[in-house]
């Protein structure tokens, strides 16, 4: 493949590292894993033909190093850096001194990855665009009573969100002005300590909306495609947890519009790359725009499994100079995933680290599994609390959902408490096969303390 990248370095780790490993590898090129010491033993390092430790479990002195990982991808002679999804896959200047040392990152431009972060500015041009926009604050918060201002003006509830965001962290639901103050300031910790930033804005809360979002992906010789939306309106704490395509709540005519709103938010913000365009869909019909993800989702699978495309090798052939070859897709069939999480759902989803003795993952036809789990590894206390993706795909939906259901029950994480069986509980309810999707669907399978 000429020009393509020969050493690959992955800026992340677990299940995402070793998912990028799995592209690299079919496309024969070298991996350099980086690792923490409490990842010592992780599968993604252990996996990569070659590993190096970047320092201490805390994020901010691994993970979220710059220095450390520059260093790393330039002793190991990589090419290129792939960041996955969380961690830096979002940071701007991260980007811009991997470019700077020579090093292409796999995503974006700074450029673009500033203006998707930049809330205020890329509403704007997404708005000029002709996409419409959910209400909210022009810029970030920077005090509590500007936060309660401007949400008196919009009115309650209000939405509290990170600005360099992701994985539903640093976000907070506000119902009044006492609770706003508090949410503020909780979710400016929070996004402080996941990504290093800790500006926060604000957004109108619309009740009962869904949660639609596009998956695009642009080359650098400006053609950008629409790979169909994902519904992801089941959440827990603003954290999906369960995804799919097609959405039900879509008809042809609707689903065509959002795709040309995506695209159409996509160049105005002057994108390359692999990106979500990401909507709220409004119970009358309607639907906004509400953010830009400047990097894969987590919740890439389910298109890769009804559009046949490996998005990260996408990723990786734009990042190469590569144009995408093709101007529409057009997926098959149904895929639905569910997130494997070591939290107990009857606590509050309390985190439960710990060492997994016996385990068990299902298979069969249809059934795909994004792991980085084996039997004795221990699930670190430092990180997000992921440990698979369970995803079916079907010819339809209601094939889809039984072959998800069963493969849920087959899950076995020895003293591991994760959120397999709550997955399969919500699949199998009634509301669900109906399609009645919304917010409030996880609440009614979770004690009150919970939600």
């Amino acid at each position: 493949m000429p020009g393509m990248f020969r050493r690959i370095l992955i800026a992340n780790r677990g299940e995402i590292a070793v998912r990028v490993i799995r592209a690299c590898r079919a496309m024969g090129i070298t991996t350099i894993a980086v690792y923490s010491t409490a990842d010592r033993d992780c599968l993604h390092a252990q996996l990569a033909d070659e590993s190096i430790c970047i320092g201490p479990p805390s994020p901010t002195e691994s993970y979220l190093n710059i220095p450390r990982i520059i260093s790393a991808a330039e002793i190991t002679d990589a090419q290129a850096i792939h960041p996955g999804y969380g961690f830096l896959s979002e940071n701007a200047k991260f980007a811009n001194i991997c470019r700077d040392c020579h090093i292409e990152f796999i995503g974006p431009s700074s450029k673009a990855i500033s203006l998707s972060g930049d809330k205020s500015a890329c509403r704007q041009a997404v708005k000029a665009a002709g996409v419409p926009i959910v209400p909210g604050s022009d810029g970030l918060i920077t005090d509590p009573a500007e936060a309660i201002r401007i949400g008196e003006s919009m009115g309650f509830p209000v939405l509290v969100k990170a600005a360099a965001g992701g994985g539903g962290k640093g976000m907070r639901i506000a119902h009044n002005d006492a609770a706003l103050k508090n949410a503020v300031k909780m979710a400016a910790q929070e996004a402080e300590a996941a990504f290093g930033d800790g500006g926060v804005y604000l957004e109108k809360f619309l009740e009962n909306a869904r949660h639609i979002e596009v998956q695009i992906m642009a080359d650098n010789q400006g053609r950008v495609v629409a790979f169909g939306e994902r519904e992801c309106s089941i959440q827990r704490r603003h954290q999906k947890l369960i995804e799919e395509t097609p959405s039900v709540a879509l008809t042809n005519s609707m689903r065509a519009k959002l795709c040309k709103a995506a695209v159409r938010a996509a160049k105005a913000i002057g994108y390359t790359n692999a990106g979500t365009v990401e909507f709220l869909l409004a119970p009358d019909g309607y639907f906004y725009f509400i953010e830009f993800n400047a990097r894969i989702q987590v919740e890439h699978p389910v298109t890769e499994e009804v559009t046949g495309f490996d998005l990260i090798r996408e990723q990786i052939r734009i990042a190469a100079g590569e144009s995408l070859g093709y101007s529409a897709v057009k997926p098959q069939g149904h895929a639905i995933e569910a997130r494997l999480y070591a939290e107990d759902p009857e606590h509050n989803f309390r985190p439960c680290p710990g060492k997994i003795g016996k385990l068990h993952l299902p298979g069969g036809i249809g059934i795909r599994v994004d792991s980085h789990l084996y039997p004795g590894y221990v699930v670190p206390r430092y990180y997000d609390s992921m440990l698979a993706k369970i995803i079916a795909r079907g010819r339809n939906r209601e094939e889809a959902i039984d072959r998800l259901a069963n493969a849920l029950d087959e899950v076995y994480t020895d003293q591991i408490v994760t959120t397999a069986a709550l997955c399969a509980k919500v699949v199998r309810g009634d509301r669900f096969r109906r399609g009645d999707l919304g917010p409030d669907l996880l609440a009614e399978y979770l004690p009150k303390t919970s939600v």
